[in-house]
């Protein structure tokens, strides 16, 4: 009996040792522990920096194990667009990740398989989206009405009381870009002080950090730990009280439905599912709670977060933010009303708001793709369903293809002539078929919010003593550390 229980021991020992040996072609990199992988060899707080490192050991695609599972990185902008755009569809797919499935059950849109039904899901909520506006005046008159809102809380925090008072816009800037998506998915809007959206917030952005830290990866690595009473279950936690925020809301809309008559998307999806074309189909309950909360939450995150960075990097170079604000006030004059359609008017302002996005790399690496089958990379063998992480961040500051990769200069999108110009390594919004939904809403929102802002404040550091803290905070999301500011009011227009 002692002897068959060395042999079991050993045979599982081994068994750990295949699971990390390197397939034939495979691409190179560190050599994995057993069990455990490359996870002890890099920082998984703030790996980006150990990233570099290996691709100038191993080269741009190079792989690391965490846990026994082996993840391709993929770095610099040949080989991020051949694998988002030149291949784009066969390398589609989305990996298994457990916590993730546990999370949603491959439902939605954003982590979901590549397939016939991601597709039908991904048509509908576009058909959706501009039928509720996008792209057009209507979603520009929400926009330009919730900042006008948002300028009229600033100026309260400014009051002759508080006058020079700094205080946090961050939290109104998240409260103004969550109203946006919230009106074209529940058709409904929020104070900024409303317990509920405070709440919602609070989990949408913690949910950020958790989901790629210590805990979410050992439950994805070691199965034996997912029933144990460990800090992931704070993960799980998490997303049932975002998911009790969303069916609470299609609750409601199912009480007071009228067919036909859509209010926002909850109505349409909920009209969709009581087409008897569509029994069986992908249009069902669960689904619509995934993908609906799913809007929600990636209309809010990023470009709350790069809006958050805009007015740190304002602060920290006082000279970009006068530029923007002389530039404003010659092209528009004594008009008081900032339109979409005057970005190309504004041609260095404009170029603010990409190296924003571009220097801030809000989402560094992009969601993981997968090879729907098995597939050739620049001489290397990918099997079908390997997880492969494109560094978006790599392609911001990739030395081929910018001016000043590695600075904060707006300069990277204008030309000699001072016209904007976007390059083709600009990949905020990812590329390919698994491109960012809400792409041109995100654009609009992004600048509309950051003009009226440019236009009627000076946005002060207020601390002289030290220079803004420029140093990201490590999730889904690149967030800066909370901050606060003081504003100036510039003369009225």
């Amino acid at each position: 009996m002692e002897i068959f229980s060395w042999l079991l021991l050993i045979l599982f020992i081994l068994y750990l040792f295949w699971k990390t040996v390197r397939p034939k072609q495979f691409p190179p990199g560190p050599m994995p522990l057993p069990f455990i992988g490359n996870l002890l060899q890099f920082n998984a707080s703030s790996p980006l920096k150990d990233l570099d490192k290996y691709a100038q050991k191993y080269g741009p695609i190079f792989t690391l194990y965490l846990g026994g599972e082996p993840f391709v990185f993929v770095q610099g902008f040949s080989l991020v667009k051949e694998v988002l755009l030149t291949r784009g569809a066969e390398f589609a797919g989305r990996p298994e990740n457990a916590i993730v499935e546990a999370i949603n059950n491959k439902k939605g849109l954003i982590t979901a398989p590549y397939g016939q039904v991601w597709k039908e899901q991904r048509r509908f909520l576009l058909m959706s989206l501009r039928n509720f506006g996008l792209g057009k005046k209507s979603m520009e008159e929400k926009i330009l009405d919730e900042a006008t809102y948002l300028i009229q809380i600033f100026e309260e925090n400014m009051s002759e009381l508080t006058k020079d008072v700094p205080f946090d816009a961050c939290g109104f800037i998240v409260s103004a870009v969550a109203n946006i998506i919230s009106t074209i998915v529940f058709g409904k809007r929020f104070n900024y002080d409303d317990k509920l959206l405070r709440n919602v917030l609070g989990l949408i952005h913690e949910s950020s950090t958790v989901l790629i830290g210590p805990w979410a990866q050992l439950y994805n690595a070691v199965p034996l730990v997912r029933r144990l009473p460990l800090p992931h279950r704070n993960i799980i936690n998490i997303a049932k009280k975002f998911a009790a925020f969303i069916s609470k809301e299609v609750e409601e809309h199912r009480t007071t439905l009228v067919p036909g008559d859509h209010r926002d998307i909850t109505d349409a999806y909920l009209e969709e599912l009581q087409k008897p074309e569509n029994k069986g189909s992908s249009f069902e309950e669960e689904n619509m709670l995934i993908t609906l909360g799913e809007l929600f939450l990636a209309g809010v995150e990023t470009t709350a977060t790069t809006l958050e960075w805009a007015l740190l990097y304002m602060m920290a170079f006082p000279e970009v933010q006068e530029k923007c604000h002389v530039e404003l006030n010659n092209v528009l004059g004594n008009n008081p009303c900032i339109k979409y359609e005057d970005r190309d008017k504004l041609p260095y302002t404009n170029a603010v708001i990409h190296e924003i996005q571009r220097f801030a790399n809000v989402v560094p690496v992009g969601i993981p793709h997968a090879p729907v089958k098995d597939m050739q990379l620049f001489g290397y063998t990918i099997p079908k369903d390997t997880t492969i992480i494109t560094s978006l961040i790599s392609v911001h500051y990739d030395e081929s293809q910018w001016k000043y990769p590695r600075e904060f200069n707006p300069s990277n999108f204008l030309n000699e002539k001072g016209e904007f110009v976007k390059p083709e390594a600009f990949l905020a919004f990812s590329a390919g078929p698994r491109v960012c939904l809400g792409e041109n809403l995100a654009r609009m929102e992004l600048f509309l919010f950051f003009t009226h802002i440019m236009r009627r404040f000076q946005v002060v550091w207020p601390d002289e003593t030290k220079a803004p803290d420029l140093t990201p905070n490590f999730g889904v999301t690149m967030s800066p550390s909370r901050f606060k500011v003081t504003l100036k009011c510039h003369p009225q227009v």
